[in-house]
């Protein structure tokens, strides 16, 4: 197994949950904190947390401030994050990208994808054989990817005309439901 190192998006003003995501509390843990234990405790180093919309407040919940990465154009999407973020990675073989807003993604998937890093992988989450996330990307795409990133699309311009991608099942550990309203946040993580 190579290095892998994680990268926690967690840029966006969450504006159909009516604030950042990263801030918001489940069980009493932040989210932002929720999703760095998970990929700290699958086997992720180094991590780095992209940071944007009241960057101030979600820096004061890392463990140590220097793990954030500010997003300057965060308000342009996704596409933004992944760009600062994948720039300010040190050497590693492998990125898992992460996204705050996933609460049933857990230690036991960042390690599974985790576990296939190398320099050429391309590979990520499915649950119930449907694409999700995170995602796993070699050293070798990482100017790529970031050269790419638009919008609120991420890395999925780049990812749609590819046949190299792994799908690595992980619905028997998780689920790959995002949450984008309160309502979601009780209604997607309960069983």
């Amino acid at each position: 197994m190579g290095s892998c190192a994680g990268l926690l998006l967690a840029a966006g003003a969450g504006r159909r949950f009516g604030r950042p995501k990263a801030l918001v509390e489940l069980d009493g843990e932040p989210l932002v904190r929720r999703a760095l234990r998970a990929l700290a405790e699958g086997g992720c180093e180094p991590v780095r947390v992209v940071v944007g919309a009241q960057a101030d407040d979600v820096r004061a919940l890392l463990p140590d401030r220097s793990l954030a990465v500010h997003a300057e154009d965060w308000e342009t999407g996704m596409g933004a994050s992944l760009r600062a973020g994948l720039r300010a990675l040190p050497e590693a073989d492998a990125v898992l990208v992460h996204l705050v807003d996933l609460p049933k993604v857990d230690a036991r998937v960042i390690a599974r994808l985790a576990a296939l890093a190398s320099p050429e992988v391309v590979a990520r989450a499915a649950y119930d054989g449907k694409p999700g996330h995170p995602v796993l990307f070699g050293r070798r795409w990482w100017t790529e990817i970031a050269d790419s990133a638009r919008g609120d699309r991420g890395a999925r311009d780049w990812l749609a005309p590819r046949q190299d991608v792994r799908l690595i099942e992980c619905g028997d550990l998780g689920s790959g439901f995002d949450v984008d309203t309160p309502a979601d946040l009780h209604r997607r993580v309960e069983p």
